[in-house]
């Protein structure tokens, strides 16, 4: 497992056991490819979430014998409660809306225990978020060079990165790019929909990567 993921899920243990000590069940919503879930399997009860089927076929060879399941993160229903419910790496703001904001949280809220918690990590919001910048990461092994760079812009209330990639290995390289459209919500609108949903909101700034964490407890 890669050591950010291993360190996130470490510190997010950490939260689960602050606030919710006798947690069993987790459901990883927007889980990708299960790196979250393969950190807290050998801890918890994990079942995962994602809209996206080849996203999740790699979940299902990463995390074998963990139920996975493919639905929008704004309306589904697993006719089961878990005691947590957990939206990480700022992907909540891939409901775009929020209205879509508002849906998926109660949607998650519907599927917790009593006392159960919610536990959102937001992305940026339209005053913290940076436009006009130039962003490049590079991976470097032997056989596997990657090279990605994206520009950071504002669209419609919006961030919107387009995301080009170069990948290279001794075959070969390619080029391929991706948009990503992600909403904009600030402080107010998270507390909101949470509240709106049942939930006691608490804020962790730190979070698991310094983008902040919202916690929801499920006390009704």
């Amino acid at each position: 497992a890669l050591p950010i993921y291993k360190k996130a899920s470490e510190r997010l243990t950490e939260i689960i056991s602050n606030f919710n000590p006798g947690a069993v069940s987790i459901l990883d919503t927007a889980c990708g490819t299960g790196k979250h879930i393969e950190n807290l399997m050998s801890r918890y009860e994990c079942e995962g979430l994602d809209i996206n089927k080849e996203l999740l076929e790699i979940a299902e060879q990463r995390c074998p014998g963990i139920v996975f399941h493919e639905s929008d993160m704004t309306e589904f229903n697993l006719r089961k409660k878990f005691d947590v419910v957990t939206c990480l790496f700022s992907s909540i703001a891939y409901v775009k809306t929020y209205q879509n904001l508002v849906k998926a949280v109660s949607t998650m809220s519907d599927h917790l225990n009593r006392n159960g918690l919610l536990i959102i990590e937001p992305w940026f919001s339209r005053e913290t978020y940076y436009v006009n910048t130039i962003t490049a990461n590079h991976y470097d092994e032997k056989d596997m060079k990657i090279a990605w760079m994206y520009n950071s812009i504002m669209k419609d209330e919006m961030s919107v990165l387009d995301i080009h990639y170069l990948a290279g290995t001794p075959e070969g390289v390619i080029h391929f790019s991706e948009l990503h459209e992600l909403g904009l919500f600030d402080d107010a609108q998270y507390r909101k929909a949470m509240t709106d949903a049942g939930l006691e909101v608490h804020y962790d700034k730190d979070g698991l990567f310094g983008r902040g964490m919202y916690i929801g407890i499920k006390n009704l």
